[in-house]
């Protein structure tokens, strides 16, 4: 092979490695939108209930009863947590200077 075909061979395998972390990255943000859109939901279901209202937490296969404040304030911990999450799966380009990794230099 000459120089050039290594190079390219070796650009094309960095673009595969890149589009793969790009789906693992895309996979994992769509998950936590969607774990977002959940607790929100229960975040203004939350917001509609009196505060003596009786909330229940599932913890493995026992409903246990939770009082409200207790109950918002995991909520809104767990929404913090995951807006931090989706930042950190951003894509690339949001955070860095445009790159071309197809870009062929000549070897040197």
């Amino acid at each position: 092979m000459t120089d050039y075909q290594v190079e390219l061979q070796m650009r094309s395998d960095d673009l595969n490695k890149l589009q793969d972390e790009l789906r693992s990255n895309i996979v994992a943000r769509q998950q936590l939108e969607s774990q977002q859109k959940e607790n929100k939901m229960v975040q203004k279901e939350f917001g509609c209930l009196a505060d003596d209202a009786t909330i229940y937490k599932l913890i493995g296969p026992a409903l246990v009863k939770q009082d409200k404040a207790e109950a918002t304030l995991a909520v809104d911990q767990r929404l913090e947590f995951i807006q931090k999450e989706v930042y950190a799966h951003a894509p690339y380009h949001a955070f860095q200077e445009p790159m071309c990794p197809w870009q062929i230099h000549s070897p040197t």
